[in-house]
C-alpha cells in the first residue's frame, strides 16, 4: 500500500527566504493561507532580496494559476503534489482570537493551518516556518510545526572544520618536507582534499602545508606579512596563504570575534592591489538584534557609513600599524582614488564584477541563495572572500546550519578553486578571546 502523501502550510517567510521553495516538497500538498498573499503584497516594493523572492514567488504562482483555481487544488506538476490557497472560517479565527492577545498574521496562519487538520483527519499536517517562536505556538496548540530544512546543512563537521594535525610524522619527514617544499599525502597515511590544511608535528620540529589536489601533494606553507600584518598562529598562516593565492578564487573565513577574519581578508587584499582593478568591501546592513536607527540624511554612502564601521575600524588599524610607511601611504591613495571601495549589498543583483577582490564581511548574516547570487556576479579575474562567525547570526530566519557561509562551505568543500579555513585563536585581546569564549 502507498504511502499518503503530506500536507505542509507554509508560512510568509519561507517564500521570502527561498522564492523556489514550492519545488522542493515532492509529492506531498501544500497549502498557502491567504493571509500569506498579504504579507507578500507588503514585500514586493524595494531593491533588497526579500522584495525580489516575494516578486519572483508571486510570479510563479501565477504561472500555476494559469491551470486552474485554487477550489481543488492546482497540480504543481507530473510525480508532484497539489497547491492550495486556504481560507480561514470564522470558528478558528475565533478560537485564536480568544487564545492570544494580539490579531497578527502569525494567529491567522495558526487558524489557517488548525483548519486544514480538521478538514483532513489522518493525514499528516505541519506548518513549515522559519519563525522558532510561532513553532513554538503552533506546538502548544497541538499542531506539527518544522522548520524549512531544504538549504540547511547536515554535515555537522562543516560547522567546525579545522586544520588536520598529524602528530606521528618522523623527523625525516618533516625535514624532507622542508627541503623540497612538498611532500605526498600517501607517504603520511592520509586522505585530502583540494586546499586542506595540515599541521605536521614530529618530536621536535612542525611544519605547516596545503594540499595541491592538482599535483597530489602537499605543499610546504611559510608565514607572510601582508600591509603590515603578520599571521599571529597557523590558522591564520594558512587563511594569508589561501587569500595570496591566485589560484583559490573562493575563500570563506568562518571563527569567532576576535580571530582576525575581515583584518587578514583587508590586509590580502591591499597587498594585491596591483593584480585587480578594484577592492570592494560590502558587509550586510543588519544592526545588532535588529535595531534600526532611523532614516539617515545625505547620499547613499553617508546613510550605509554607521553599518560600514566596523570595515573602516579595519582600514584605519591597517593604517596605524603600518604608519610613516608605503602601506599607510597606499590605504589613502586607494580610498581617494575609488579603487577601494566599500558598498552595499542591495544593489549586487545585475552586475558583473570583473577584475576585482571582493570582500563581504560578516556574511553569516546572508541566506544560501543571497550567496549564490553574489558568487555567480563573479566576472573574469576576481576573487570571492566570504567572511562571517555562525555563532553571531543577526537575521532572525537563520541559524547555524542554514546561512549562507555554512552552506558554502559545505557545498563547495573539495572544490579546487575553494578554500575554508576555520580561525580558532582569538587575536583581538586576552578579554576579547575569554569573552568569546564564556559569555
Amino acid at each position: 500500500m502507498a504511502k499518503q502523501s503530506k500536507i505542509f502550510v507554509l508560512d510568509t517567510n519561507v517564500m521570502l527566504h527561498d522564492h523556489h521553495c514550492l519545488s522542493h516538497f515532492q509529492e506531498h500538498d501544500i497549502v498557502i493561507p491567504i493571509v500569506v498573499l498579504e504579507e507578500l503584497d507588503e514585500f514586493k516594493k524595494g531593491h533588497d532580496q526579500l522584495n525580489y523572492n516575494s516578486r519572483a514567488f508571486v510570479r510563479e504562482l501565477e504561472h500555476l494559476t494559469k491551470k486552474g483555481l485554487f477550489k481543488n487544488g492546482i497540480s504543481m506538476g507530473k510525480g508532484r503534489g497539489k497547491l492550495f490557497v486556504e481560507t480561514s472560517d470564522k470558528a478558528h479565527l475565533e478560537v485564536m482570537h480568544n487564545t492570544f492577545v494580539n490579531d497578527i498574521p502569525d494567529h491567522r496562519i495558526l487558524a489557517a493551518t488548525q483548519s486544514v487538520v480538521d478538514k483532513n483527519k489522518g493525514r499528516y499536517v505541519a506548518l513549515i516556518t522559519k519563525d522558532v517562536n510561532l513553532r513554538m505556538k503552533a506546538k502548544a496548540l497541538g499542531l506539527n510545526a518544522e522548520d524549512y530544512k531544504t538549504d540547511k546543512v547536515f554535515n555537522e563537521e562543516t560547522l567546525g572544520r579545522r586544520v588536520v594535525e598529524l602528530n606521528s610524522v618522523s623527523q625525516t619527514q618533516i625535514d624532507t618536507f622542508y627541503d623540497k617544499g612538498s611532500i605526498a599525502p600517501k607517504d603520511l597515511k592520509v586522505k585530502a582534499e583540494a586546499n586542506q590544511a595540515f599541521i605536521l608535528r614530529s618530536g621536535t620540529g612542525t611544519a605547516l602545508g596545503v594540499y595541491d589536489a592538482g599535483q597530489d601533494l602537499i605543499k610546504r606553507v611559510d608565514k607572510v606579512r601582508c600591509s603590515g600584518i603578520e599571521a599571529r598562529n597557523s590558522e591564520q598562516t594558512f587563511a594569508l596563504n589561501a587569500l595570496m593565492d591566485p589560484n583559490i578564487k573562493l575563500v570563506a573565513l568562518t571563527g569567532i570575534a576576535g580571530t582576525g577574519k575581515t583584518l587578514l581578508a583587508l590586509a590580502a587584499a591591499l597587498a594585491q592591489d596591483q593584480n585587480y582593478d578594484q577592492i570592494l568591501l560590502a558587509r550586510p546592513v543588519i544592526p545588532l538584534q535588529n535595531q534600526e536607527i532611523g532614516f539617515l540624511p545625505g547620499d547613499i554612502d553617508a546613510k550605509i557609513e554607521p553599518y560600514m564601521l566596523p570595515l573602516y575600524d579595519n582600514l584605519s588599524f591597517i593604517k596605524n600599524r603600518a604608519k610613516g610607511s608605503r602601506d599607510a601611504a597606499k590605504v589613502e591613495e586607494l580610498q581617494k582614488s575609488g579603487k577601494l571601495q566599500i558598498t552595499p549589498l542591495a544593489y549586487i543583483r545585475g552586475r558583473s564584477i570583473s577584475d576585482a577582490y571582493f570582500i563581504i564581511d560578516e556574511a553569516q548574516n546572508l541566506t544560501p541563495h543571497e550567496v549564490k547570487t553574489i558568487i555567480t556576479r563573479a566576472g573574469e579575474n576576481t576573487k570571492i572572500v566570504l567572511t562571517g562567525d555562525v555563532q553571531q547570526i543577526d537575521s532572525p530566519y537563520l541559524d547555524m546550519r542554514s546561512n549562507g557561509v555554512s552552506y558554502l562551505a559545505d557545498k563547495m568543500y573539495g572544490q579546487s578553486m575553494f578554500a575554508h579555513i576555520n580561525l580558532v585563536k582569538g587575536e583581538r585581546s586576552e578579554l576579547a578571546e575569554l569573552a568569546g569564549k564564556l559569555l
